[in-house]
């Protein structure tokens, strides 16, 4: 008799292709061929390294301010102590009512599904966010599946991170049919970063899953420049829109990015075209290692105001600022 050896299931193409994601500064600059010197190594080690290659092949190659390149790669300036800037600049701890559930606003609550990104960008809020005290173990998502069933004021709850699209199909489904067991729930909005670094993300079996649940799904994409948008981003938006998934942006203000009005024009133009609306405009929250990053209000408002002059009502995201303890996030 021959021994039949069971085969491993082949993993999904998006997590083979997360799998190959850079992992050291060094790899990413090489691959553009720039000076590894370009990279803090200090930094990489406080705020670890990753990037797609999917996203690494839309930036130029031997151009060091590409600002692409720049949400990503780690500088000195990420270790410099800035007055006013900490290590939770939007009230995240105040508001965690148990681990991994945030509750900041009135009629909706935020479960941070999972701690792992496919890509850490630089300016990152919660990049000194202590994920394994949060992280959703069994018994930590039944206290908060708990709490939301309890307050019948809540209609809808966010996913966010981390990626929330980086946890499996499986995982993500038992999560999305447990929300959906309770009934004063409407809604369940998904934050994720990846139909723009990892678009293969979206696949049928995760479209299947998002649509097979009674609640209202809105995926809220993060873009910041407009080369993020390519042909493989317009795809996964369209997968999205075509099985009625309302898809919406937001992007942070940047300095060394997006902080001109050309390049937020274009942005909300290509958003368009690819069938994401503007939802926000951030400006930075102040987190200890981004300050590099910060763009003055005053600026932001004068980008803003040429904005409005320049683009259609609905091509505008609103400018806002976090602020922790408030009720609703601050329009500038």
């Amino acid at each position: 008799m021959v021994d039949i050896i069971p085969q491993a299931t082949p993993k999904p193409a998006w997590q083979q292709s997360l799998s190959q994601a850079f992992t050291h500064p060094q790899q990413l600059l090489s691959y553009l061929d720039l000076p590894v010197k370009l990279a803090s190594n200090k930094a990489s080690r406080d705020f670890p390294f990753r990037v797609t290659q999917s996203y690494a092949a839309r930036m130029t190659p031997k151009d060091p301010n590409d600002p692409l390149l720049r949400q990503v790669l780690p500088l000195d300036e990420e270790m410099q102590w800035v007055p006013g800037y900490g290590t939770d600049p939007v009230g995240d701890n105040q508001s965690q009512l148990s681990p991994g559930l945030l509750h900041k606003y009135r009629g909706r609550v935020l479960l941070i599904a999972t701690g792992a990104c496919a890509i850490h960008c630089r300016y990152c809020f919660r990049r000194q966010f202590n994920y394994s005290e949060s992280r959703l173990t069994s018994s930590r998502q039944a206290q908060a599946l708990a709490y939301i069933a309890a307050d019948a004021s809540i209609h809808e709850v966010i996913l966010s991170g981390g990626d929330p699209l980086n946890l499996t199909d499986d995982k993500l489904q038992t999560l999305i049919h447990h929300l959906a067991e309770i009934n004063h729930l409407r809604r369940l909005r998904i934050h994720t970063r990846l139909p723009v670094v990892l678009p293969n993300r979206i696949d049928d079996s995760l479209l299947a899953t998002l649509t097979g649940t009674r609640l209202q799904v809105i995926v809220v994409i993060h873009a910041n420049h407009a080369n993020e948008i390519n042909e493989e981003v317009r795809q996964a938006v369209s997968l999205l829109n075509r099985q009625g998934i309302s898809v919406l942006n937001q992007s942070v203000l940047l300095r060394g990015v997006n902080d001109n009005v050309q390049s937020q024009i274009d942005l909300q133009e290509k958003l368009l075209v690819a069938g994401a609306l503007p939802y926000y405009l951030h400006l930075l929250d102040p987190t200890q290692g981004t300050a590099h990053f910060n763009v003055p209000e005053s600026t932001a408002l004068a980008i803003y105001e040429q904005m409005r002059r320049q683009l259609p009502g609905y091509l505008v995201p609103r400018l806002v600022r976090e602020l922790p303890g408030e009720p609703y996030k601050k329009i500038i």
